[in-house]
């Protein structure tokens, strides 16, 4: 079964790739959108939408009156990070919170507020996300440096560490040493970030893909690799078969329009991420492939890329590394991203019924934490559904640059139900982060281009330390809420 997410039309790419910035809605002064309505007549002559976006949004319909009942306190402290945070792991819920609040070990309490300027709209796949035809800001993502900064080195590129760098880098060697690794002390650990070193061993270990015994790894390694590539033969001749063609052309038609470029432009890229994408949607006819799975691939190529080089994965020929390492790669790949899509497969069944159910969260969970925002969207009439969508469909991959997605998943990966769950209160964390320019928006244009172009391309992992740990708070004060509330 294959289903499309909204996307730009080619007449839209060409226009974006003129400038990051949208073009005006009509020329000399227009009048101020103030609804969805009026933004979609004012832009009717730029952009237009396929047949194909009416159909997901007629999909998402039938299943969105969904009643989300949350049991929890009237009031939440609903507490903020400062920009600055003292010597330690920002982004560890210990340290943060103390023992009362977490599952791991004492530490201080931060305070933070929202000071980052609007920068230029970046280039991101727009979503159409409304219960009618609508019109949005389509936008490809930008080219992000993997790196931005040189303390981001748990991400990408080999700078020198600090001496608290090289001693949790040595913590985690020693853990992974051992004939069986203590699961719950390399989650504990991960939350804070993996330095790169690791991090291709801890993802396939925390993801399940390989067992904690040391003994077993490379069977069950070698096991798993000849299975991929027996499904590899004995399916993928039928990609040009009447019956799967569709779903085909769809996956070669997606894959020019991820992030980074440089990378999967790369024709031994492209091939890579075709064949991963369409075995698991011949294997998972359930959902088969929906445009937002594509993105999920590249975390994990990019970190299991990491084991054979030391420079940028961005400037690197990928074609030059051996055959071997190349198979060893995608056949990983693959497991790991249907281990992670497994816990959220419902995302991409028909009408996408979880994704639904988190937009539904989502808005009940702002509610209660920030009024001020949650109204003014009200005031504004921006429905949830119409930038949150993407957030859930593409786990905030097009509101981030790479490098903060893999620092994000070192502690999903290590949080209990991280890409189910505790994305959630991410995305609630993150959304409330821009409060302060969100709450200066005084019509509906600006707040639907502001949530669509949110400027993230400088971010590194400090920003996500602070992410991730007003996500922790808020996860701990609605520890109470019901079983349905958090799947």
């Amino acid at each position: 079964m294959l289903r499309n997410t909204p996307r730009p039309t080619s007449g839209n790419r060409n226009l974006i790739k003129a400038g990051n910035k949208p073009p005006p809605a009509t020329p000399g002064k227009p009048k101020k959108a103030t609804t969805f309505q009026e933004f979609e007549s004012i832009t009717s002559d730029a952009w237009d939408v396929g047949d194909d976006d009416d159909e997901l949004l007629a999909m998402a319909a039938q299943n969105l009156n969904i009643e989300v009942v949350m049991e929890t306190a009237n009031k939440v402290n609903y507490f903020k990070v400062e920009d600055r945070v003292e010597e330690g792991d920002a982004t560890s819920p210990e340290v943060l919170f103390g023992s009362q609040s977490s599952p791991y070990t004492d530490g201080r309490l931060v305070k933070s507020h929202s000071e980052a300027p609007i920068g230029s709209p970046k280039d991101a796949a727009g979503e159409h996300a409304a219960l009618h035809r609508q019109r949005s800001l389509p936008h490809r993502p930008p080219v992000i440096p993997l790196v931005a900064r040189m303390a981001d080195q748990n991400t990408s590129g080999t700078p020198a560490m600090t001496e608290r760098e090289a001693s949790r880098l040595d913590k985690f060697k020693q853990l992974l040493a051992g004939p069986n690794t203590d699961l719950d002390e390399l989650r504990k650990l991960s939350w804070s970030g993996i330095p790169r070193q690791v991090r291709p061993i801890a993802w396939k270990l925390l993801s399940g893909y390989l067992p904690a015994n040391a003994e077993r790894r490379e069977s069950v390694l070698q096991r798993k690799r000849q299975e991929y590539f027996g499904f590899i033969q004995q399916y993928y001749d039928s990609r040009n078969d009447e019956h799967h063609q569709d779903t085909y052309r769809q996956i070669h038609i997606d894959i020019p329009r991820m992030s980074p470029e440089s990378l999967v432009l790369q024709p031994k890229v492209t091939e890579i991420f075709e064949r991963i994408l369409f075995i698991w949607a011949i294997r998972h006819p359930a959902s088969g492939y929906v445009q937002g799975i594509n993105d999920l691939v590249t975390p994990f190529f990019v970190v299991f890329v990491f084991e054979y080089i030391e420079e940028e994965v961005e400037n690197f020929d990928v074609s030059s590394l051996q055959e071997e390492a190349l198979r060893n790669i995608e056949a990983d790949s693959f497991w790991c991203m249907s281990k992670l899509l497994d816990g959220i497969q419902d995302n991409y069944t028909f009408a996408q019924p979880g994704i639904q159910k988190k937009v539904k969260a989502l808005e009940e969970l702002v509610s209660r934490i920030d009024e001020s925002v949650h109204r003014h969207m009200q005031q504004y009439e921006v429905e949830y559904l119409q930038f949150a969508f993407r957030w859930m469909n593409n786990l905030l991959m097009r509101e981030l640059p790479l490098r903060c997605t893999i620092r994000l998943w070192d502690t999903y990966q290590a949080e209990p139900e991280g890409f189910s769950h505790f994305h959630l209160y991410v995305c609630a964390a993150f959304l409330v982060r821009w409060r302060k320019e969100i709450l200066e928006e005084r019509d509906f244009q600006g707040l639907m281009i502001l949530l669509q172009n949110l400027p993230t391309m400088h971010w590194g992992n400090e920003e996500v330390s602070v992410l991730l740990a007003e996500a922790y708070r808020l996860k701990f004060a609605f520890a109470d809420a019901p079983n349905h509330y958090k799947r």
